[in-house]
């Protein structure tokens, strides 16, 4: 089980000189990648009444492609989107993006993908979030020929392309599409389109459940349920003993990634946030 961390972006904030420090850190610790959520913009709370997402028009997100190519330069982490909101841009913006990162991180990279939830943010880029679901699955299956194909042609129901390409190919021919989600429908989704997938809730009832539509509609489209991935995330909460044992639980489930999230456990700086990972990494092996 390869074990790597959430980039804490909305805490650790827009300081070039502390995203660095904590890419570093977290690479010297023996972590094998780090991962980045995704939003473009937030919605004022004064606007939108009443407001109960969980992300606002203050918090601090980096653009996670900008992000990467920076940290690519930087460390040699596996990087990942968990995830990119991907219906409310551009496909041929995001195959190129993702091809670029894929180059210079030399194919230590995947393309973590959803449909996201904030409605605000898909009007401000342009995007129909009623129709965020069936434009994912087609915007994957032409992100895959974009990686793939020197020359693209495809008439769908939200991109028309007449023989481009991409210019240079991405490392990774295609790169790796894990899926985030959690309902029946996106369960279907991962099992039939995706590489992996990022499961929303922890180990138990509600992950067996889970684990079952996506083996179940992998199996429909033909595939093997077993050649899936799967990335478990664990919430610091201080406690190390209880962390331990909740990456113990994803390591017995067979996930084959998990990631360390050390946001919203009242860690204010850097080091703090380097503090808990430490601790974990002196109790596991991370090799």
């Amino acid at each position: 089980m390869r074990i790597g961390v959430v980039l804490p972006q909305t805490e650790i904030g827009p300081d070039v000189g502390a995203v660095r420090t904590y890419a570093l850190g977290v690479e010297d610790l023996g972590y094998q990648h780090v991962v980045a959520y995704d939003h473009v913009v937030g919605a004022d709370p004064g606007a939108h009444r009443p407001w109960n997402g969980p992300y606002d028009i203050d918090t601090q997100f980096h653009e996670p492609f900008v992000l990467f190519g920076f940290l690519a330069g930087c460390t040699s982490l596996e990087l990942a989107t968990g995830i990119l909101v991907l219906p409310q841009r551009q496909t041929a913006l995001v195959a190129k993006q993702a091809a670029e990162v894929d180059l210079l991180t030399r194919g230590s990279f995947r393309l973590g993908v959803g449909i996201g939830w904030n409605a605000v943010e898909y009007e401000a880029l342009g995007q129909d979030f009623a129709t965020r679901g069936r434009r994912l699955e087609e915007q994957v299956g032409l992100l895959r020929r974009y990686w793939s194909e020197r020359s693209v042609t495809a008439d769908g129901e939200f991109d028309r392309v007449t023989g481009a390409g991409l210019a240079p190919p991405p490392w990774q021919r295609p790169i790796p599409v894990w899926f985030g989600g959690a309902s029946p429908r996106a369960y279907e989704r991962m099992g039939r389109l995706a590489d992996g997938w990022l499961p929303l809730v922890q180990p138990g009832e509600q992950l067996d459940a889970a684990r079952t539509l996506v083996a179940g509609s992998a199996e429909r489209a033909g595939r093997d349920p077993g050649a899936i991935g799967m990335e478990g995330r664990v919430d610091w909460s201080g406690d190390l003993d209880d962390a331990l044992r909740r990456i113990e639980q994803w390591r017995a489930e067979g996930a084959s990634h998990l990631s360390i999230n050390t946001m919203r456990a009242g860690l204010g700086s850097v080091d703090e946030h380097l503090g808990a990972l430490e601790a974990i990494a002196g109790r596991l092996p991370l090799d």
